[in-house]
């Protein structure tokens, strides 16, 4: 059989059985990263990943995701249909083995696909594990086949059902509720910002969403299609439409380079930010890795050659580094890559040194071929460059302020800082709380033994719209830096974060629940999220929830954190109650502050996490710029949920 009849030849002999899935409900986190909301979404990427794979290797070009009325999930392609026939091995059809046994699947025979998505490659077998019920559909060879699950235990074989003449694979499944025991319950825009994000890094493929659960004023359900022609291109688009271009079009490109195909898309904004989304396989990988050093060499060689040349930096005092090319750079490199190693912490860091060259080689071609051809954009993406180095300086003697105050006696501490005696970080937090009032209120209600207070005073500096040297010369972000004890900077990059001192684990964001105190809150995310995004990652910040109503009768009183649960109380209590609504955390005394929002037994913390660091960055862009409409549109559609977690 020739090599190309081997590829096309998707059969039960491509289905290799790596090892049981007995140990997948014990251990799920080791599968699906956690068991919390996250994880839970996990699911539905592992199962259109499968669907995204086929449509890789140019079998399927449409997908659809369907969330049901009763929580379950489908999702349905136009692929070429899990194969049904006997596996050899196994003694069961290919399908049994693809749905019952961890790390089966036609991924990991190269004949079958070249590169796959799944960063775990756990597949849909784990999904299977991990649901109390799951129905496989497949549309092959003519036929209908069927085979149904509970908890991962096939119900009965691969049985024929019907005639078709369609081609695919259609996966139900319901999670299992006494392993996500946080929720069960899936957001749809949770799910739409992945889909969309698929379409565009996988461009020509349709992909439909679709809630059951919600129907609009015509009668229809919620859906959404996503689709893209030009990929990365409308891509950034997307991502910068809240920002200011300072060239007319988005810089991109699209080939092979070592048998690697590589994919870039990049624009230069009138932000002081440098947003790089880098993807293997439609992997985010938040950590970056080898392909996103190799786009800086690239981009910071290429862009460094045409300036000297063009003799704009004759006059400049100082040298122009990596930083000041980035700089106002919003850009997205996506490679394919057969066999990706990954790294890091959350193992989403691309290890392979081979993608180095490759990604540095093609972005070097795309850019000396785009600043030949459009010299009015070169000279404005140089004078950016010049610009950010200029601001580079500036900021860098702000910053040395704020490593010298780091320094100084009493550990450096600002002065507000009501430190604790805990000295082990992993048992401290810190509260940064709004306003002197409630900071004061805080002070005295504290466990002081581990919780520290830092009082902010009024609005924070909107980092978005500000240049580096303003962000770092500023008093209460100087204060936040200081009392945190996390160092900044370094030759390559200016805002790198040295964690390794950070006095405290938990970094606690307190504000008023209020319109202002919400503002506040976003201001301060958008900091953490431009500045200290590591922070984030790291698990380290969490907002305070402090409660809406306090609802009385007589000697009984209870909080309320929401109108609904008002409602409730009241209702239990029959009649003749007091309501207090509480506008801001002045307003509570020292012992309610403790035993509602900062009392570690009996407090609301919500972590901050970044699903999806491209839709994260759209988000803060678009809040803190200066577009009004898609704000106040965002604003409505969320006010029910005014505190904004990233």
């Amino acid at each position: 059989m020739s090599e190309e009849a081997k590829k096309q030849n998707y059969s039960a002999d491509s289905i290799q059985a790596l090892e049981g899935m007995e140990h997948v409900r014990l251990r799920p986190s080791m599968y699906i990263g956690d068991t919390g909301i996250r994880g839970l979404h996990h699911l539905v990427y592992e199962v259109v990943d499968n669907s995204i794979d086929e449509a890789m290797a140019g079998h399927c070009d449409k997908i659809k995701v369907t969330i049901n009325e009763d929580g379950s999930v489908t999702t349905e392609d136009n692929g070429r249909g899990i194969p049904i026939d006997l596996h050899k091995k196994e003694g069961v059809s290919a399908l049994q083995v693809v749905m019952t046994k961890i790390g089966a699947g036609g991924k990991f025979d190269k004949d079958s696909y070249k590169v796959s998505g799944g960063l775990h490659g756990v597949g849909v077998s784990c999904v299977n594990a991990l649901s109390t019920a799951l129905k496989a559909t497949v549309y092959r060879d003519g036929q209908i086949w069927e085979q149904e699950y509970e908890i991962g235990k096939p119900l009965y074989p691969v049985k024929p059902v019907g005639e078709t003449e369609l081609n695919g694979t259609v996966i139900t499944f319901k999670p299992d509720p006494s392993i996500f025991q946080q929720s069960v319950e899936y957001s749809y825009e949770t799910l739409s910002s992945r889909m969309r994000e698929l379409a565009y890094l996988n461009k020509g493929i349709e992909i439909i969403l679709t809630d059951k659960r919600e129907v609009d004023e015509k009668g229809e359900f919620l859906s959404e299609r996503f689709y893209s022609e030009e990929g990365l291109k409308e891509f950034i688009k997307f991502l910068d439409g809240n920002r200011e271009p300072i060239i007319a079009e988005v810089i991109s490109m699209e080939g092979e380079k070592n048998d690697i195909p590589v994919e870039v898309a990049m624009v230069y904004n009138t932000s002081f930010n440098e947003n790089l989304h880098s993807y293997v396989n439609n992997i985010n990988t938040h950590e970056g890795g080898t392909h996103l050093s190799g786009f800086r060499r690239g981009l910071t060689t290429t862009l460094k050659k045409y300036a000297d040349a063009s003799g704009m930096l004759d006059k400049l005092k100082f040298e122009i580094v990596g930083d000041d090319f980035r700089e106002g750079l919003t850009a997205i490199i996506s490679v394919k890559v057969a066999e990706p190693q990954f790294e890091g912490q959350t193992k989403t860091k691309l290890g392979n040194r081979e993608v180095t060259s490759a990604v540095s080689q093609a972005v070097s071609e795309m850019l000396e071929n785009y600043l030949e051809e459009n010299p009015n954009d070169a000279k404005t993406i140089i004078q950016k460059v010049i610009l950010a180095a200029q601001a580079r300086n500036a900021a860098k003697k702000a910053r040395d302020m704020v490593q010298r105050k780091t320094a100084m006696s009493i550990g450096g501490l600002p002065g507000k800082l009501s430190d604790c005696s805990e000295q082990d970080p992993t048992q401290s937090e810190v509260f940064l709380v709004e306003g002197d009032s409630a900071g004061g209120t805080a002070k005295q209600g504290r466990d002081r033994r581990f919780q520290a207070i830092l009082p902010l005073r009024g609005k924070i500096l909107n980092v978005e719209k500000a240049m580096t040297h303003r962000v770092f010369d500023n008093e209460e972000i100087k204060n936040i830096y200081t009392a945190l004890g996390v160092t900044i900077g370094t030759e390559e990059d200016s805002k790198a974060l040295n964690t390794e001192k950070l006095r405290y684990h938990k970094v606690v964001i307190m504000c008023d629940a209020d319109v202002d105190g919400s503002h506040i809150e976003t201001l301060i995310l958008t900091f953490f999220f431009r500045y200290m995004k590591e922070l984030i990652e790291g698990g380290n910040i969490y907002i305070a929830t402090p409660p809406l109503y306090l609802v009385k009768k007589g000697s009984k009183k209870r909080y309320a954190w929401s109108e609904e649960e008002r409602d409730e109380i009241a209702e239990s209590y029959s009649g003749g109650v007091q309501i207090q609504r509480y506008k801001g955390l002045g307003e509570m005394n020292a012992e309610q502050l403790w035993d509602t929002t900062m009392d570690p037994e009996r407090r609301k913390l919500r972590q901050v996490t970044i699903d999806n660091s491209s839709e994260a960055d759209r988000i803060f862009s678009m809040l803190m710029g200066d577009e009004v409409p898609p704000r106040r549109e965002f604003i409505e559609k969320n006010a029910k949920y005014a505190n904004i977690d990233a």
